[in-house]
């Protein structure tokens, strides 16, 4: 079979057949008078051979030394192969999604592309200075690889480059909150805490139902960024929460000043003052009933103010102390009102 027709058959180029016939891969075994290459059917065979081999991404030496060398063992040289090709589709799939986290982003131009790449790159630093100073360097009327900014948020551990990601999750509001309230039932607590962290800084009705969600979360740490955000916006389904965070100790001054904000809402002065009144009653821990005691000073009204004055004669000298100078601090407040009311100086 002439040169020609054995490409044509086999669908090897006719230049690919003379170089295997001159690196010694595949040689014909007969030329024809005119000087022409004649294959035979042994050719043949070894001509599919090669190209199998190829196919499993040998080299042409390496084909050559499975075919012509008995003691060649195929063993070490597949399991490199397969080394490779694990490592070469790994890097495929790492540019896939780097590619549709650009097109996720929907660049107009190609000057957007090339930030959004590096952002990305940016994000993969090791350099926590670099990571955030390349989130908070974005232009705010550019668009954003949302999901890749997801993916950095539930992973990162710097609180300066977390603080960065949530800001610019809450610039685009609706884009990756679905992912983000997706991770509130991670297994991995860590995870739970930055999504709902991420999750609070964005102030729409959709994130809201999600916080509420979260504050039914085993974790303390989860209930409380979830609490605080609630009742920050005026949600009285975190006043529980409030509540435990200042007997707890948990950022309880925080959580007093915002309890302080929802009783001009909803449920009245008075209930809240009830339950923390409860507590100093039923608790002889001298820290958290310093804690009420000074949580008291944020609840407006008259319930509020009869605790502390009752406070003022505790068995404890440092609670009565300072039920008697938050009580001071009120009265002269409520003077210079008067006067000002009155037009004195």
């Amino acid at each position: 079979m002439l040169i020609g027709e054995v490409s044509r058959r086999c669908g090897v180029s006719t230049r690919m057949l003379r170089h295997y016939d001159t690196v010694g891969l595949v040689k014909p075994t007969d030329r024809t008078s005119g000087g022409y290459r004649e294959y035979s059917a042994d050719d043949i065979r070894r001509l599919f051979h090669v190209e199998s081999l190829r196919t499993l991404g040998l080299s042409l030496n390496e084909a050559k030394r499975a075919l012509d060398e008995p003691e060649f063992a195929p063993a070490d040289l597949v399991g490199a192969l397969i080394r490779h090709t694990r490592r070469r589709i790994a890097d495929e799939e790492e540019l896939l999604g780097k590619l549709e986290r650009i097109d996720d982003a929907s660049p107009a131009r190609w000057e957007d592309v090339l930030r959004i790449v590096a952002l990305l790159r940016a994000l993969e630093s090791e350099s926590a200075a670099r990571r955030q100073q390349a989130i908070l360097s974005q232009n705010a009327n550019a668009s954003l690889p949302v999901e890749a900014l997801v993916e950095a948020t539930l992973a990162e551990d710097d609180p300066n480059v977390a603080g960065a990601l949530q800001w610019s999750l809450a610039r685009v509001a609706g884009p990756g909150l679905a992912d983000l309230a997706g991770s509130l039932d991670a297994e991995e607590v860590e995870v739970r805490r930055r999504a709902t962290a991420a999750i609070a800084a964005i102030h729409t009705t959709e994130a809201a139902e999600h916080l509420r969600r979260a504050l039914d979360d085993s974790d303390g740490t989860v209930r409380r960024y979830a609490a605080l955000a609630l009742g920050s916006r005026g949600n009285i389904d975190s006043i529980p929460a409030l509540l435990e965070m200042v007997i707890e100790g948990r950022r309880d001054v925080e959580a007093a000043e915002v309890l302080g904000k929802l009783t001009t809402i909803a449920p009245r002065a008075d209930d809240l003052v009830e339950v923390l009144q409860d507590t100093l009653d039923n608790t002889d821990d001298s820290p958290t009933r310093l804690r009420i005691t000074q949580a008291l000073a944020e609840i407006p009204g008259t319930a509020a103010r009869r605790a502390l004055t009752r406070l003022t004669h505790d068995r404890d000298r440092t609670i009565a102390s300072t039920a008697a100078a938050i009580l001071g601090v009120q009265d002269r407040g409520r003077r210079q009102r008067r006067q000002s009311g009155d037009g004195t100086p």
